[in-house]
């Protein structure tokens, strides 16, 4: 199954990539303006509109396809581990193990004098 995730995350990342190129390479909205004055060039790779839809298609495609990517992968990333000892990370300490605790510091107050050392006599 980790050879399958791998593949998965591969084709992820290279529909990633893939879509980013695809997008950086639409021309916007304001372009189409600026080809009627005489700016756009009329011989494209694409024909005249053929461009907006290859592009605009294949972008959904890749967007589809990542998408997929990504729900299967947080599905599979999300199941919980089957283990032996609980899922409650309390449950997995061993029983009867002893937690280490720090000793409280030394008093520095002095101590009571003993009785009759120099004591004041009671009545």
């Amino acid at each position: 199954m980790s050879a399958f995730t791998n593949i998965v995350m591969a084709v992820q990342l290279l529909s990633a990539l893939a879509m980013i190129g695809l997008i950086l390479m639409q021309h916007g909205k304001g372009a189409d303006a600026g080809a009627a004055f005489g700016g756009g060039s009329s011989g494209s790779l694409f024909g005249a509109s053929g461009s907006a839809n290859f592009l605009s298609r294949s972008t959904a495609v890749l967007a589809t396809v990542f998408f997929v990517s990504t729900l299967f992968l947080s599905y599979v990333g999300y199941r919980p581990s089957v283990s032996t000892t609980g899922s409650s990370i309390l449950e997995s300490v061993a029983p009867g193990a002893s937690i280490p605790v720090e000793s409280a510091p030394a008093s520095t107050v002095p101590a009571a004098p003993a009785k009759g050392a120099g004591a004041i006599p009671e009545n």
